[in-house]
């Protein structure tokens, strides 16, 4: 399919892979999608912008960015940062479209529905979107796709006036007459409120009043203010929406200004937030944020997992505002005829991102067209002709995220003797696209099953999200593929129960791998050498300064499956890998949190008790400093002692065996070898199975008792 990407300050187009639909969305054949004039071109802005002026712009990022490359090292990061620029990122948020196909848990929307949809980077200037369910609308029968495809403005607007909560006679001024303010305007009128609308721009300003606005004022024109308070009958306005957009804090200071006693000013647009105490304090104004649709934007639970709020408890929920304005369309209480403009083909987009850039009068509203075309729908597109069969492992990446192509992508190309790469597999095709053009892999898809039928495929490596690892890791072994999947193996006991029955049942089944890098890192490999022939039991302490992480981030949620089993599960292994024996007890206990800022699985101490009587401690933690090294150990055994740091380093007191390095080396790239190795030689897993299946079971004995 054709989906319209931001590069270099500019838009082009680009063929990838069309979305398969996913359990709890819809499938949609795109037939509008609309241009946000502010939101879009600020971004087109700040993408032609050199990478030293919007690190300025974003210092959070590059905090992270240089804490990276203080691990991993500034040549692997920096081409990692630059390979995603060089990409291209998705644009748009607001279509229209046909329902193509629905996911099995989807209820209330159907084949051949036209929908509206919402959402930044879901509902992008593409020809095929996957949507979640919450945001997506069924269109009325009378509406257009061309009104309709403005549903998440109308949403956003809708919350605006919301938080405003006009009444009945009340006096609103709207800054800033766009879109959103063109909407909000029509919105507050059908609310009853008396509505002065103000812009710098008199052509705006007299579409407003065509479509109902009270009374307009030329931002340039006098003063603002003392014109507004005599038009109030020298009280002020009872409310102030700002849906402009400035860096300036000043629209936000006239605002306040031109307000009476006690009134509400909502920001909607984005304005400089420099605020004056004088300015609010004796008027003692309210001060709100509108956030976006409404109720439900950036809740994972409500716009991924489709679970809704309960009407009576929230009335307006961001899909409720969606729909809510598209009634208001097709009954004519909002209008949108004298804004929209023809629609341009999606191939004419540069021309049409042109005339929001240009000089000169700006349109309202610009809508791209998506006509009928063949093969638009294909799941799977060739990027560059295969190499040809030979004795390397020819293999699949299914999931090309962030963990994949900083790490697994490289150390393969490093592997390239060993491994062919054929093929990549993502949720959404633009990530595979760009993973296999930036490393030459052939075949770019967003259909799992083709590679599960491709007969030439022989290894999968599975990188997705937590909860998909154990389902997508038995659909592979039962075609008969060799596995490589991420950790954790499973995040429930159904999952690892079902892998384990299916080798108990089929002995000569494929090879199967878990991610557990650690146990061939370097440093542990040198740890187990100093160890080799020992005649004691080893005592380990191993300390992991995790970092606190959100209670809302997706790691602690239902793809996650939380710290320790998603994370803690890879230091089970590394225990069984040193002690080389099996664990017989598991003893976990947790810091009890007063407050929801922490999780129970987040400050946390496991002891394992092995058969050969070895003793492993480990200590993870949420509370440290961020500066402090991740993780480190201490290891005993045989009169000497030996000291991990951050993976940097090993030194062994008592004997020998110090190992150093100047990033940190995990064993990533050491595991794969140890892959291509079993391979060649179809002998031993790097990773028993018994190994792999003790160690997330032990991650499991510890989640019963840190949550008992």
């Amino acid at each position: 399919m054709k989906q319209l990407l931001v590069r270099s300050g500019k838009v082009f187009l680009k063929e990838v892979p069309a979305p398969v639909v996913g359990p709890k969305n819809v499938l949609v054949r795109v037939e509008r999608s609309c241009v946000s004039v502010g939101t879009e071109m600020a971004g087109i802005k700040m993408s032609g912008l050199p990478l030293y002026r919007r690190a300025l712009k974003q210092p959070h990022h590059v905090k992270r960015v240089i804490q990276l490359m203080r691990d991993q090292g500034i040549a692997r990061i920096y081409k990692q940062v630059k390979g995603r620029l060089d990409a291209g990122v998705p644009t748009g948020y607001s279509a229209a479209g046909t329902v193509v196909a629905i996911g099995s848990d989807v209820q209330g929307i159907a084949v051949g529905d036209r929908v509206a949809c919402a959402g930044a980077g879901i509902a992008n200037h593409a020809e095929l979107i996957d949507v979640p369910v919450n945001l997506s609308v069924v269109i009325p029968p009378s509406l257009s796709f061309d009104a309709a495809a403005t549903v998440t403005l109308g949403a956003i607007a809708m919350q605006g006036v919301r938080r405003a909560q006009p009444t009945l006679g009340e006096t609103v001024v709207v800054v800033g007459l766009g879109i959103l303010g063109q909407i909000t305007a029509q919105l507050l009128g059908a609310n009853g409120c008396r509505v002065i609308g103000t812009d710098v721009d008199p052509g705006r300003i007299a579409t407003a009043r065509e479509n109902g606005l009270d009374i307009g004022i030329d931002a340039r024109d006098g003063n603002l203010v003392e014109r507004i308070v005599k038009l109030t009958d020298g009280i002020g306005a009872d409310a102030v929406v700002i849906t402009a957009a400035s860096s300036s804090s000043d629209i936000l200071a006239q605002s306040f200004q031109a307000c009476r006693k006690k009134a509400r000013v909502v920001v909607v647009g984005d304005v400089g937030l420099n605020m004056a105490r004088a300015d609010i304090y004796t008027k003692e104004l309210d001060v709100l944020i509108s956030c976006s649709y409404g109720p439900g934007r950036y809740d994972p639970i409500y716009e991924e997992e489709g679970a809704d709020y309960p009407l009576p408890y929230v009335r307006w929920t961001e899909n409720r505002n969606m729909s809510e304005y598209l009634r208001l369309l097709a009954t004519g209480r909002v209008r949108l005829d004298n804004m929209i403009q023809e629609p341009f083909p999606i191939e004419q987009a540069e021309e049409a991102y042109g005339r929001l850039s240009g000089e000169g009068a700006k349109p309202l509203l610009v809508l791209l067209k998506y006509p009928p075309r063949e093969g638009a729908e294909a799941s799977v597109i060739q990027v560059s002709a295969p190499a040809p069969v030979d004795g390397r492992i020819k293999m699949a990446l299914v999931g090309p995220g962030g963990f994949a192509q900083g790490m697994h992508l490289p150390n393969l190309q490093k592997l390239s003797d060993k491994f062919d790469l054929r093929t990549v597999v993502s949720r959404t095709g633009l990530s595979a696209q760009s993973a296999a053009e930036r490393f030459g892999i052939a075949t770019a898809s967003t259909d799992y099953q083709s590679v599960l039928d491709d007969p030439s495929i022989d290894l999968v490596l599975i990188a997705t999200r937590h909860d998909l690892h154990s389902k997508m890791t038995l659909a592979a072994l039962k075609a008969g593929k060799h596995v490589f999947v991420e950790k954790p193996l499973s995040m429930t006991e159904e999952g690892l129960d079902a892998i384990e029955a299916f080798y108990a049942a089929n002995p000569k089944a494929p090879l199967l791998m878990t991610g557990f890098n650690r146990r061939f890192a370097p440093a542990i490999v040198a740890a187990q050498a100093a160890a080799r022939g020992r005649t004691s039991p080893m005592i380990v302490n191993y300390r992991m300064n995790a970092g606190y992480i959100p209670s809302d981030h997706w790691v602690h949620g239902p793809h996650g499956g939380g710290r320790n089993i998603g994370e803690a599960c890879h230091i089970y292994d590394l225990f069984g890998a040193l002690t080389g024996s099996q664990p017989v007890d598991v003893q976990a206990t947790t810091i009890v949190p007063a407050s929801g800022h922490w999780r129970r699985d987040d400050n946390f101490v496991a002891t394992i008790r092995y058969a050969d009587g070895s003793v492993c401690t480990l200590t993870y933690t949420s509370m440290g400093a961020k500066n402090f090294p991740k993780e480190r150990a201490d290891i005993f055994v045989d009169g000497k002692v030996m000291v991990l740091d951050d993976y940097k380093s090993l030194t062994v007191t008592g004997g020998k065996g110090d190992w150093k390095s100047m990033t940190m080396e995990k064993g990533q790239y050491e595991e794969l070898k140890a892959l291509a190795d079993a391979f060649k030689s179809n002998g031993q897993w790097p990773i028993s199975l018994a190994d792999q299946v003790a160690a997330t079971r032990v991650s499991y004995a510890v989640e019963r008792q840190l949550f008992e």
